[in-house]
Formats: C-alpha cells, sequence, structure tokens
C-alpha cells in the first residue's frame, strides 16, 4: 500500500505540478513547447493498475547522455495493440518535450518504431474480462480466439462435435441434445412397431 500511495503521489505532483523544481527543470521550463525530441532508452518502471511510469532515457538525438535522466510516461502514448503498459528494462524509443512539469513523452514505441513489448503482469479486471464461453475457430480448443492461436489453420470442422465431415448448423448430435422431444418421438415410435408386430393375424377364409 505504501508503495501504490507514493507512486499516486507521484502521478498526481506531476499533474498538478506539486514536485519542488530543480535548476535544470526551471531551464527546461523556460524552453516549454519549443518543439519534439527524439531519444532512447528503458522503461525505469511502470504502474499497470494505474497506467503511467517512468523511462530512463539514455541518449537523445542520437547523442549519448553522461546521466540516464527521466521522462514520464503515460499508457495513452505506448505504440501497441491490446493492454498497454510496459516492461521494467524494456528497450524503448519515443519522441519527449519539455513541459512546466518536466520531460513528457508523445509517442513510445520499440527499438526501430516496433510496437511496445509490454508487461506480463495485468490488472485483475482485464484478466475476467473474457468469458468462460469463447473458444477458437481453428482448433476448438477454449479460452482463446482463432487470431490468437498457436496451431496452423486447421481443415473448416464443427465447433460442437469436432467432426469435419459437416458444420456445427448441421450437426445432428447438437440437434438431438437441443430437441427436448426427440427422444420420446423415437420412443413412442418404437412402440408403434412393437404393438404393431404382436397383432394376432386374422383366419384366412375357407371359402
Amino acid at each position: 500500500m505504501g508503495e501504490m500511495g507514493e507512486m499516486g503521489s507521484v502521478y498526481e505532483q506531476y499533474y498538478t505540478g506539486g514536485c519542488t523544481k530543480t535548476e535544470e527543470e526551471e531551464a527546461a521550463s523556460s524552453e516549454e513547447d519549443s518543439g519534439s525530441f527524439h531519444g532512447s532508452g528503458v522503461c525505469k518502471w511502470f504502474n499497470v493498475r494505474m497506467g503511467f511510469g517512468f523511462l530512463s532515457m539514455t541518449h537523445r538525438e542520437g547523442i549519448c547522455l553522461d546521466s540516464p535522466v527521466d521522462v514520464f510516461v503515460h499508457q495513452s502514448k505506448l505504440h501497441m495493440e491490446g493492454f498497454r503498459s510496459l516492461k521494467e528494462g524494456e528497450a524503448v524509443e519515443f519522441t519527449f518535450k519539455r513541459s512546466s512539469k518536466g520531460l513528457e513523452s508523445l509517442q513510445v514505441t520499440g527499438p526501430g518504431g516496433a510496437p511496445c513489448v509490454g508487461s506480463e503482469k495485468k490488472p485483475k479486471g482485464t484478466q475476467k474480462r473474457r468469458s468462460k464461453g469463447d473458444r477458437c475457430f481453428n482448433c476448438g480448443g477454449p479460452n482463446h480466439h482463432a487470431k490468437e492461436c498457436q496451431l496452423p489453420p486447421q481443415p473448416k470442422k464443427c465447433h460442437f462435435c469436432q467432426s469435419i465431415s459437416h458444420m456445427v448448423a448441421n450437426c445432428p448430435i447438437k440437434a438431438q441434445q437441443l430437441s427436448p422431444g426427440s427422444q420420446g418421438k423415437s420412443t413412442t415410435s418404437t412402440g408403434e412397431e412393437e404393438d404393431m408386430s404382436h397383432t394376432p393375424l386374422l383366419p384366412e377364409s375357407t371359402d
């Protein structure tokens, strides 16, 4: 709780200007909105629940810095699909600007403009979004979609019984289970056949 409170206060201070500025930050603020710059480095830390963190910039405009400089990063600036986050120590390239609150990233990518890798950690809420009924239309396996399937494209088959001879719309097994009176009908027809087999034969006419 102490660490989370500290992170929250960092975020609040960053956006409210609560941090005490150093001489370097004062000089940087005088050049506020003078343009964007390019930097590279690694993720210093990132809070996946709060959606923000700091980058440790080691190069600016291709020139190695004497000491790393912190650059604020928000999840909305990350170039990646799905849940956006950064992994601690992940290599990044980014554009940033000077603001009254310090250095702030504008866009963050992986090396060479590739998508960011992201953290393996995710808030508990995002892990429960996927329903238990999700099924892959490629392999028929549960808990993932076809675009996430690790198997090569599979032949089309029924997703209910996994047979390749028909599709799910024509599945006889599914139709039988969905029809509540199917078993009763078969029993009735069988009973009618039995009644007919036990019907006594009429005596032949002697005429």
